[in-house]
């Protein structure tokens, strides 16, 4: 609990005492979390028979206007509950609903009450594959304390700018961390790709997940040629489309509208060209066009 007497857990980096103020997350010195569930919405080596065990934070190191969990990562919508509470939820996703692994999302502002509950979970028998469900903004020094207690890493990519980042998710410095942070987390798991072989669940491995944006394609294929050319051709990437323009989305010209089928398609060609073999594409119905007649005033 050191860490939040000047915190430094997140590439933030704000150096406030949480145990008096609330930091650039907007957490304290509370866990706060706004529901744990059954997820069936994960990739499907994650899902397993019941569906991952989601543990959704509230608050977030990001402030992504499109984010699609404004509710309780932008607005911190959530109940505060203990150290103790929380290690009963983990103990009751295993034992009583019977889920694939421990779903962490947003989870690295509380990542010592996390610690401090795993160790009480496990005193009592607790030992489902741990998720670390992660946008990638991360440091180091915060993933080298997760090495050997996290068995997969669900990683986002957002973009491969610097400028973008900040001017979509609130953080100056987005790939500049990121790209360290991705390969910190395939140093650790990159090389493993652990699957049940009576059930096919994923024990251990890390899965690159990068959400197609509309206006942006470039942004998803220099995502894709860093993960070639820098880590491996062999990582497995979902690769998403269901981007959906919520929250302040509609107030950005660029990000106001759904993604093309036409945008999905071609990402899709450039990952194939460059080889990628292992992962998961997505098929739901894109518009082929869209009505972008709406008066709202855009940001650029």
């Amino acid at each position: 609990m050191k860490k939040l007497n000047n915190c430094d857990i997140c590439p933030r980096d704000c150096k406030i005492n949480r145990n008096l103020h609330f930091g650039s997350c907007r957490v304290g010195n509370k866990v706060k979390v706004s529901e744990f569930v059954l997820y069936p919405g994960e990739e499907p080596v994650l899902n397993g028979k019941y569906g991952a065990g989601g543990v959704f934070f509230s608050n977030c190191t990001m402030r992504c206007v499109y984010c699609q969990n404004f509710q309780f990562s932008q607005l911190g919508r959530g109940k505060e509950i203990s150290t103790l509470e929380l290690g009963e939820i983990f103990l009751k996703l295993q034992f009583e609903k019977k889920a694939t692994n421990l779903d962490l999302v947003t989870a690295t502002p509380y990542l010592p009450y996390i610690f401090e509950a795993l160790i009480y979970a496990i005193e009592k028998g607790f030992s489902l594959p741990i998720v670390w469900n992660t946008s990638s903004y991360e440091t180091i020094e915060t993933l080298k304390l997760l090495e050997g207690v996290v068995d997969i890493y669900l990683a986002d990519i957002r973009y491969t700018s610097d400028i973008v980042g900040k001017r979509y998710s609130g953080v100056k410095d987005y790939w500049t961390k990121t790209q360290l942070a991705i390969k910190e987390m395939y140093r650790q798991l990159g090389k493993s790709f652990v699957l049940d072989e009576k059930t096919n669940e994923l024990k251990k491995g890390i899965i690159i997940r990068l959400l197609v944006l509309p206006n942006f394609l470039n942004q998803t294929k220099e995502a894709l040629k860093f993960l070639k050319y820098e880590i491996s051709e062999e990582i497995y990437i979902s690769l998403m489309d269901q981007y959906v323009p919520v929250f302040k989305a509609k107030n950005y010209k660029k990000l106001s509208r759904y993604l093309y089928k036409s945008e999905y398609e071609e990402v899709i060609s450039y990952m194939q060209e460059l080889g990628f073999k292992n992962g998961w594409i997505q098929t739901h119905n894109l518009p082929d066009l869209y009505d972008n007649s709406s008066k709202l005033k855009f940001t650029v």
